[in-house]
């Protein structure tokens, strides 16, 4: 039997969409800054130039046909495969009510978000640009940074957020 819903009450559905549409925005702006970025560095820099901003830090025009820190060099078909096997387990934690705190949340938006940056470079060119430099570290980009401070979100609310506490026992 379907339920009534007063005039202009929203849905289940609706709700979901009011209650995810921040997480969603916020990965959308990681992408579209991820993207804008290596446009733009594509435009303005010949791969390989580096320009200093300040003693500690550079831009430079670097490609990375591999993981994080330049592992698996050549995986491209393995790392969209692991890629999109992780935007699923993020889609399913997005839905799991267990992880509701908006901290979560935030954590989960960012490294949607990035991976999906580094996804769409890896899919459409085989490599990912990567142009941020500090020294003694590989160069990275945004999408980079997102997943490593979504991560960093995660393991924070893992280690100094109290667990939920469960309902009533039955002794």
């Amino acid at each position: 039997m379907e339920e009534a819903r007063a005039p202009g009450r929203a849905g289940p559905r609706l709700a979901v969409a009011r209650r995810d549409g921040w997480f969603l925005l916020l990965a959308a702006a990681v992408v579209g800054a991820d993207q804008f970025t290596k446009w733009l560095i594509k435009a303005n820099l010949e791969r390989g130039d580096s320009i200093e901003v300040l003693p500690f830090f550079r831009i430079v025009h670097v490609t990375n046909t591999g993981a994080a820190f330049g592992i698996l060099q050549g995986a491209g078909p393995l790392l969209i495969i692991a890629s999109l096997a992780g935007l699923a387990a993020i889609l399913i934690y997005l839905f799991n009510p267990g992880f509701a705190q908006p901290v979560v949340r935030l954590g989960l938006a960012l490294m949607l978000g990035g991976a999906v940056g580094n996804l769409i470079d890896r899919v459409s060119e085989g490599r990912v640009v990567d142009f941020l430099k500090v020294p003694n570290w590989p160069a990275f980009n945004v999408a980079d940074s997102a997943i490593s401070i979504g991560v960093v979100i995660l393991l924070w609310t893992m280690v100094f957020q109290p667990p939920e506490k469960a309902g009533p026992s039955n002794s």
